[in-house]
């Protein structure tokens, strides 16, 4: 979390294998990103990370239930269309599976890009301002989701924002100023994160790391 430009989005890009840092390593499961073959590379992210983006990215000339059987198809897996159907149901949209994504509210296609991040079991999944297109009773739905998979599907979800009452969703909150880490949060509240905001916005460093 940080002010616009202070670095969250690049960040997450390095985290998630889609840019190389400059200097240091990137390790996800032990496995370090940053060491691994172009190609090698495409493979540990279709398999071993999910992605939630605030431009989703869905492929509109495909149902809700190709879309998020897409990372399996592109890995060359079988697609178990009981495991799509059950993703599906965990994220509220069972019944749309047939639907194309243009014919989906901005909520459920959310929801769809949620399910095809759950759909390969992956071990992180990486989102980026995924709410920051709604409005704010589908962003609470959106954000009990991906707590939902942290608490009951135990995965580990890292998640980029500017707003406070989206990041007091989470269990801890990284603080970013021009790049460097100027504060932790644990179980953070919305006020002390617009604190912390403000803070940082008139010059001043956070002083929780």
């Amino acid at each position: 979390m940080g002010l616009s430009g202070c670095g969250k989005s690049t960040l997450l890009q390095c985290a998630a294998g889609l840019d190389q840092p400059t200097v240091g390593s990137v390790r996800i499961g032990g496995t370090d990103v940053t060491r691994l073959s172009r190609k090698k590379l495409s493979v540990f992210r279709r398999e071993r990370v999910g992605f939630v983006f605030q431009a989703l990215n869905l492929v509109p000339t495909l149902s809700v239930s190709e879309n998020i059987a897409l990372p399996l198809r592109l890995d060359g897996r079988h697609v178990d269309h009981k495991r799509v159907r059950e993703v599906a149901g965990q994220v509220g949209i069972a019944g749309q599976l047939r639907r194309l994504p243009d014919t989906l509210s901005g909520g459920q296609r959310q929801r769809v890009a949620i399910a095809r991040a759950l759909i390969a079991d992956p071990w992180v999944i990486f989102a980026d301002e995924p709410t920051a297109a709604l409005d704010p009773y589908i962003s609470d739905a959106v954000l009990g989701l991906l707590r939902h998979a942290v608490d009951e599907l135990h995965q580990t979800v890292i998640l980029v924002t500017h707003a406070p009452n989206v990041a007091a969703w989470a269990d801890r909150v990284l603080l970013l100023d021009h790049g460097r880490l100027v504060g932790v949060r644990e179980s953070p509240d919305p006020a002390e994160l617009a604190g912390d905001l403000r803070r940082l916005g008139a010059g001043e460093v956070a002083g929780h790391a």
